[in-house]
């Protein structure tokens, strides 16, 4: 989907990034929407400016919901290539499993 044109924001391999750093767009957004003020965010991502951090926050004021529609994909993209713990670590999910078997067991 292409995305409004900004000198703050660039899209590059299918994200969306603060121009000129490796900061993508919805890592300032996300902190944005926690209550994070421009100052604070700075201060989260030195690589950025304050200027780079409220074109960013501008950016997403005007595209708000192209941008939490972006960010939801992100998130189900990153849901959907998890591996499960039962398949990466076995024998840890095997005890967690029986661990959460034997504390329930407990509780009746």
């Amino acid at each position: 989907m292409p995305y409004p044109v900004s000198p703050y924001i660039e899209e590059r391999n299918g994200g969306l990034y603060v121009a000129g750093s490796g900061v993508s767009l919805d890592s300032v957004v996300i902190r944005f929407q926690e209550g994070a003020d421009p100052d604070r965010i700075v201060q989260s991502f030195p690589a950025l400016r304050p200027s780079q951090v409220y074109g960013a926050i501008a950016y997403y004021l005007e595209n708000g919901k192209a941008i939490d529609d972006y960010i939801a994909e992100g998130e189900r993209e990153l849901e959907r290539s998890a591996i499960p713990l039962s398949q990466t670590h076995p024998e840890l999910f095997a005890r967690l499993e029986a661990a959460r078997r034997q504390m329930g067991s407990k509780r009746s």
